[in-house]
């Protein structure tokens, strides 16, 4: 697989890159890594994760570390549709275990996979600091609070409306 990014997009890194001191490059890590997963089919291969390794110049391990621990990254492909839905204290205690299981049973699919028709992934993450919306999700840049079951179903709905 040949990993590389548009002159638009490495001009876009060298002004993130500057925003940090000499020999700390590695700060950039995050942004790069967004730009990475936004550019290369919303998720970091090992390929894509090597490249942004080198253009940062450091070990691909570091760049593992970071992708593999926070869950705004995906290490596999993912649907067009990405339900995120919480699953700390207070989430867990006004349902999300009830919605967790009702979008499973929906799509037909497991936490961590994607319907066979590439539309829908299902993960579960850690706090998004909405609690007081319990229960909860993020569908790309947005929240989507106070879930219930007919809630999910207008999402579905609305989500496949949008891909037609």
């Amino acid at each position: 697989m040949s990993v590389q990014f548009s002159e638009e997009k490495l001009t876009k890194i060298g002004e993130i890159i500057k925003r940090y001191p000499e020999g700390k490059q590695k700060s950039a890590l995050l942004p790069v890594l967004h730009l990475a997963q936004d550019e290369f089919g919303g998720w970091l291969d090992v390929p894509v994760m090597d490249y942004v390794a080198s253009l940062l110049s450091i070990e691909p391990i570091e760049v593992y570390e970071v992708a593999s621990f926070y869950s705004m990254y995906n290490l596999k492909p993912v649907g067009k549709f990405m339900f995120e839905v919480c699953q700390t204290g207070p989430c867990m205690l006004n349902g999300s275990d009830d919605i967790i299981d009702y979008i499973k049973q929906k799509l037909n699919i497991k936490v961590g996979e994607t319907t066979s028709d590439g539309m829908f992934t299902l993960k579960t993450v850690e706090c998004l600091g909405a609690c007081g919306y319990a229960p909860m999700m993020q569908l790309g840049k947005h929240y989507r609070e106070h879930l219930t079951k007919e809630k999910v179903d207008a999402i579905i709905e609305e989500c496949r409306s949008k891909a037609n």
